[in-house]
């Protein structure tokens, strides 16, 4: 019974000595692998600082390359060590989990393929102010999932990635320029083109509003009541104290002072008038009248 035991553990023994070059080898490799990844994974971060990518992204793709690396190199490790039909059912059946996962995640896999998608087209940035089904604000922060926005009524919204993937996005900001605008209405027996004239020179020197592109005055139609003039201008839309409703507003108050100075008659200053003296009503009672 001795004897027994003493051979196989010393057949044991001999078949671990001999597999142990193996198993060196083999965490030698995974080691590797290991460090490779890593490496990599700081090379991406080092390159995307310098882009204009969001700093969240950057720690998405570390995890994702170092995730990546140690997999494979579970995977070489055991095909190294002789478990290759190990190896290769973890692959399949990793194959098979992330379809699982896919069906069973479905909007939260489809958040993160856009915001991953988004992160290399960067169609904005932080601080632009953008549009997507409804919801306006200025972004604050973008991560994969979502990108959190907030509004100018102060609400804070995070629109899912994969609705500003998919559906049209409005960024008021790209090129730091933005449109405003607004309509006058003179009376009909005022000069129109005098009153453009005096638009123009008022918007010229108004505080917040570009020289170029320059604003523009014209008639945009006719009312019943009066002539609508149109007023277009452009402001730095990074400014975020000079944002569009303070300038349209300050511009609105000067433009209507500068129209009352010079003469100018607003529609709404045309009243009616009422006659109130007394009429003469003269009843005859006659009955031929009757017949």
């Amino acid at each position: 019974m001795t004897d027994t035991l003493y051979e196989s553990f010393f057949t044991e023994l001999e078949l671990f000595v001999g597999f142990l070059p193996r198993l060196i080898i083999a965490v030698t490799i995974f080691l590797l692998i290991y460090f490779i990844g890593r490496g990599i994974a700081k090379l991406v971060v080092k390159i995307l600082s310098r882009s204009s990518m969001p700093a969240a992204h950057h720690d998405f793709f570390r995890k994702l390359i170092s995730t990546i690396a140690v997999f494979v190199g579970i995977v070489v490790f055991l095909n190294l060590i002789g478990y290759s039909t190990l190896a290769a059912s973890l692959v399949a059946g990793g194959g098979l989990t992330a379809v699982m996962l896919g069906f069973a995640f479905k909007d939260i896999g489809e958040n993160f393929l856009a915001g991953f998608f988004l992160a290399f087209s960067r169609p904005f940035n932080s601080d632009d102010v953008i549009e997507s089904g409804g919801i306006m604000g200025r972004v604050k922060s973008i991560q994969l999932r979502h990108t959190h926005v907030r509004t100018s009524e102060g609400c804070d919204v995070f629109i899912p990635s994969a609705q500003l993937f998919t559906k049209p996005l409005h960024n008021y900001t790209l090129d730091g320029l933005r449109r405003g605008g607004f309509t006058v209405g003179i009376d009909y027996s005022d000069d129109s083109q005098a009153a453009i004239t005096l638009l123009q020179q008022t918007l010229k020197g108004a505080r917040g509003v570009l020289k170029k592109p320059s604003a523009s005055v014209s008639i945009r139609g006719f009312d019943p009541d009066f002539v609508e003039l149109q007023v277009y201008f452009w402001i730095n839309a990074r400014d975020q104290e000079a944002t569009l409703p303070v300038v349209r507003t300050a511009l609105m108050n000067t433009c209507r002072k500068a129209l009352i100075e010079a003469g100018f008659t607003f529609s709404a200053d045309v009243s009616t008038a009422v006659d109130l003296s007394p009429v003469s009503v003269n009843m005859n009672d006659s009955a031929d009248d009757f017949g």
